[in-house]
């Protein structure tokens, strides 16, 4: 006779039988559809949408997260549960036996699922990683925030370089401290703790040898470069003024070529060393020269009387002239002189230079306002239906939105520009004739316009093709001027 086949065990409850569990595990299966069809959108899209990726790359994935700890609570929440209610909880360990068809069953599930799961995970962290470095994630994410660094960056001479190139480099020690540093500025935009303007210079920017000179070579000698400046004057007829130089912009390698002008203050064989008094360093009153010989000279300003020993010095690098690479601001009057000679501001108006960049400059709570303001303080100067004023509004106000931002208190006043010495003292930081040696009485040069650049021509109508190589005495524009003054004491920017 056959004995009856043992019955077995009573199966222990299910720990994931669970409403929160349940509940985590919906979560899950939402947070995957989500992306599935987010990151389809995205692909197939005929341009990318910052907000689309941040919903693919970054809330799906988090939402995922979130369901799995909400599935793995609510298992631990039901077993102490069941520990209460039946005096022991049921065993935590796993058994699989493929000789049971109901676990090869879920083997052939979950192989198939794991797989799948992974390779999603893989491909997600590696746009997560890729968006988090675009342009449309910096730009775009915090539209109020960046919009003044975005639309600033894409009239730059960067614009096709990402702002991670610049901003973070290569390396995963950057990278991190990039994102380590994003974090608290994703809650300070949140929370509304930003700064107005986005003060700079960036303290916490990688050193320029790191990022420009990937691209831009240090040892090349430039040599000199003929420039063309055009100046609408502030008259009734807007006289076309014109300063043509012959910039020295030479090198400062001596195995490329002689060693001299601008780029002699690269680091190559020099070693210049400053101190700033002020947050932006446009107050430089210490700088400290280590030449290609080893021999240091040190030039003070003669108020500045300091113990240089406990305060911060900075090597000078390429971000100490060309401090706005990618996002400059144009002042008033160099926007509407450009637009003036591409055609967009008609100079047969009378007194248009002037009155463009007097409603430029003036105040304005928001973009709108501002708007329009240019359009009412234009046509009322002007007869009306006049279409080279129709033409002229339109320019002044895109130089509006593409320079000032009021949201932000960001315009061309927020950021000093160091290239030049027009408008802010850039050059005259250090060469203003005030830095004298404690060694020797020498001063920095100053005041010497040959120095850097040489004047071929100057003026008006044919004065302009007057070409004399020797250079041209700087012939100040409707009125003399006092060698002694810097232009930053007359022009703002906004004259």
């Amino acid at each position: 006779m056959n004995s009856p086949a043992p019955t077995g065990s009573p199966r222990p409850p299910s720990l994931f039988r669970n409403w929160v569990s349940l509940a985590g595990l919906v979560l899950m299966a939402s947070s995957i559809f989500a992306f599935l069809l987010l990151f389809f959108i995205d692909t197939v899209a005929h341009s990318s949408n910052p907000y689309v990726g941040i919903l693919t790359f970054l809330v799906a994935p988090a939402f995922l997260a979130a369901g799995f700890v909400i599935f793995l609570f609510g298992a631990w929440r039901w077993r102490r549960h069941l520990a209460k209610v039946h005096g022991s909880a049921p065993p935590l360990n796993i058994n699989v036996d493929l000789s049971r068809p109901r676990d090869r069953r879920l083997l052939a599930i979950f192989v198939p699922a794991s797989i799948c799961f992974l390779l999603l995970t893989a491909m997600g962290s590696y746009h997560t990683y890729h968006f988090t470095e675009s342009v449309q994630f910096c730009g775009e994410s915090c539209h109020t925030v960046m919009q003044p660094e975005l639309t600033s960056y894409l009239h730059s001479p960067h614009a096709r370089v990402a702002c991670a190139e610049c901003h973070i480099g290569k390396g995963a020690e950057w990278y991190v401290r990039s994102k380590l540093s994003g974090t608290y500025q994703v809650y300070a935009t949140l929370a509304h703790k930003y700064p107005t303007p986005i003060p700079t210079p960036v303290k916490s920017l990688r050193p320029a040898q790191e990022t420009c000179e990937q691209c831009h070579w240090p040892k090349e000698f430039v040599g000199n470069l003929d420039r063309t400046i055009s100046y609408y004057l502030p008259d009734q007829s807007n006289t076309l003024y014109s300063v043509r130089l012959l910039l020295k912009v030479g090198g400062g390698d001596p195995t490329h070529g002689p060693v001299g002008g601008i780029h002699w203050h690269m680091n190559v064989g020099n070693k210049i060393e400053y101190i700033a008094t002020d947050d932006a360093r446009q107050k430089i009153p210490w700088v400290r020269m280590t030449d290609s010989q080893g021999v240091v000279t040190e030039f003070r300003s003669p108020s500045f009387t300091n113990d240089v020993s406990q305060l911060a010095k900075r090597r000078m690098d390429c971000m100490d002239c060309h401090n706005r690479p990618a996002h400059k601001f144009q002042a008033p009057e160099s926007a509407v002189n450009l637009a003036m000679s591409l055609g967009g501001i008609d100079p047969s108006l009378p007194y248009i230079k002037t009155n463009a960049v007097g409603v430029l400059c003036r105040a304005y709570k928001n973009e709108a306002g501002a708007m329009q303001g240019i359009a009412t303080t234009l046509a009322d100067a002007y007869p009306r239906n006049d279409p080279r004023v129709h033409d002229a509004i339109g320019t002044v106000q895109q130089i509006y939105k593409d320079n000032f931002f009021p949201e932000m208190k960001a315009d061309w006043r927020a950021y000093p520009d160091n290239i030049g010495h027009k408008d802010w003292p850039g050059c005259f930081r250090c060469h203003d004739g005030k830095h004298v040696s404690t060694v020797g009485k020498r001063t920095i040069k100053a005041n010497d316009c040959n120095e850097c650049h040489l004047i071929l021509a100057q003026g008006s109508g044919d004065q302009i093709n007057q070409i004399s190589p020797k250079g041209l005495k700087f012939a100040h524009p409707l009125e003399e001027y006092d060698p002694a003054y810097q232009c930053t004491d007359c022009h703002t920017g906004g004259m």
